[in-house]
């Protein structure tokens, strides 16, 4: 039986590899009109594979079509897209990254131009009224003073030198047993967490938001390509270990998008996986064949195709067309099938709308692991925006969920319960 089993392995890897040889040899020769058409699916494989692991700059595809003065402030009026036209607090930024506004609530929305008209709450940076496009973000604050809060700079030794961090303490007197780590989304930076600073510092946690390889702020990786998760996580572990260093006992990942994924990395491979009180991931990403298999049906890719690329991604054969330095095991990263080893509590925060990471793969994590697994869906918040459009739930559900996480255990006398009782206490 297990001969037969290995067999059928075997077999498997071998067709494995003859489909990804066979995809690469289309790309490389091409000589005849089938090696044509090969040569054809299988470079537009390597663009879709590459798109998914390349660092880009943000396009400014947000349409700014005038600033005018109301009778309480500056409004703007918008080319309504769809994140634009979702009611809540956001970000708009411009002029290459260099201008920052928070924009408000919908004053009012004409289907009929495709306009849209929203109140400007603040100017951080730079001239709106010059701005003629820019992006959308959920990053709302452009740095903890912005929130009122008091933070430290501080660096985390990474691979290939240090990388910024700001460190938000709970309480000026002492460090705080239990802190959260922040892991900000594919092309976000450390701003993302700073929505979540506030509950957990009502929680009485220190926070800690890090940057990692390839967002901009710390070392690039030296392929200059994304892992998905499968080497970021590393960056985590530095920062879990700079926590220690300062006093912290046990640690609570939050995670957008990407960093879901690189959170749920964290907590399965690192040396300290043991610390990990709980996982808060905000639409996170727990099975990446199924969000490079929506992408490439959104963008209207044939499924061969997009299939070849996941397979370029994977096998060894594939490096020198993605420029990997090592292949990416997405099975290892798909979470719908590992269900069951997910062994740290974990909330699942995730909007039923979400068109960039599709929800699915959340809900069926949580229905496969109800033990372990908490899943709070959103309407109407697209991709990681459930903070922007209903800030007291995400909060509030957040909060709620982490004090009974960080209660303290029945058993007095286990190690560390001081401390999670500690942890436990809201301040407010």
């Amino acid at each position: 039986m297990a001969s037969n089993t290995r067999s059928a392995r075997e077999a498997a890897d071998t067709k494995l590899s003859l489909r990804t040889k066979w995809a690469i040899a289309g790309f490389v020769a091409g000589g005849t009109l089938a090696g044509l058409v090969a040569a054809g699916s299988s470079a537009l494989a390597v663009y879709f594979a590459r798109r998914v692991i390349t660092p880009a700059a943000r396009h400014e595809d947000q349409e700014v079509l005038a600033v005018i003065r109301g009778d309480k402030g500056l409004q703007v009026i918008l080319a309504a897209t769809p994140d634009a036209t979702i009611d809540g607090v956001f970000s708009l930024f411009f002029a290459g990254g260099q201008g920052h506004a928070r924009i408000g609530r919908i004053v009012s929305y004409s289907p009929a131009e495709q306009t849209v008209l929203r109140e400007v709450e603040e100017v951080y940076s730079g001239d709106l009224s010059e701005a003629r496009r820019g992006w959308w973000s959920g990053a709302t604050y452009p740095d903890p003073a912005a929130i009122g809060l008091a933070a430290e700079d501080v660096t985390i030794d990474v691979d290939g030198g240090q990388a910024p961090a700001w460190l938000i303490r709970a309480e000026a007197s002492a460090p705080a047993p239990i802190w959260a780590i922040m892991v900000h989304g594919r092309g976000a930076t450390r701003l993302e967490g700073l929505r979540a600073v506030r509950t957990a510092r009502q929680l009485c946690m220190d926070s800690l938001l890090i940057s990692y390889r390839n967002d901009g702020l710390a070392p690039s990786a030296l392929d200059g390509r994304y892992g998905l998760g499968s080497t970021e996580w590393r960056d985590v572990e530095a920062a879990i270990e700079y926590a220690v260093e300062h006093g912290a006992k046990e640690i609570v990942l939050f995670g957008w998008s990407m960093g879901g994924a690189i959170s749920l990395q964290t907590a399965d491979l690192s040396k300290h996986r043991h610390l990990i009180r709980a996982l808060v991931l905000d639409a996170p990403v727990i099975n990446w064949v199924n969000v490079m298999a929506h992408h490439a049906e959104m963008n209207r890719i044939p499924y061969n195709v997009g299939r070849y690329g996941q397979l370029m991604l994977g096998h060894p054969l594939g490096r020198r067309l993605t420029g990997l330095s090592a292949p990416v095991d997405l099975k290892a990263m798909d979470w719908e099938a590992r269900a069951v080893e997910l062994r740290t509590p974990t909330l699942l925060i995730h909007s039923v709308d979400d068109d960039y990471v599709p929800y699915g793969p959340s809900a069926s994590l949580a229905e496969k692991n109800p033990e372990m697994v908490t899943f709070e869906p959103f309407n109407g918040a697209r991709h990681t925006k459930e903070w922007n459009v209903d800030p007291e739930r995400w909060e509030r559900v957040v909060h709620a969920w982490l004090q009974r996480q960080l209660a303290p255990r029945n058993n007095p006398g286990q190690p560390g319960s001081s401390e999670r009782a500690a942890g436990a206490a809201p301040t407010g």
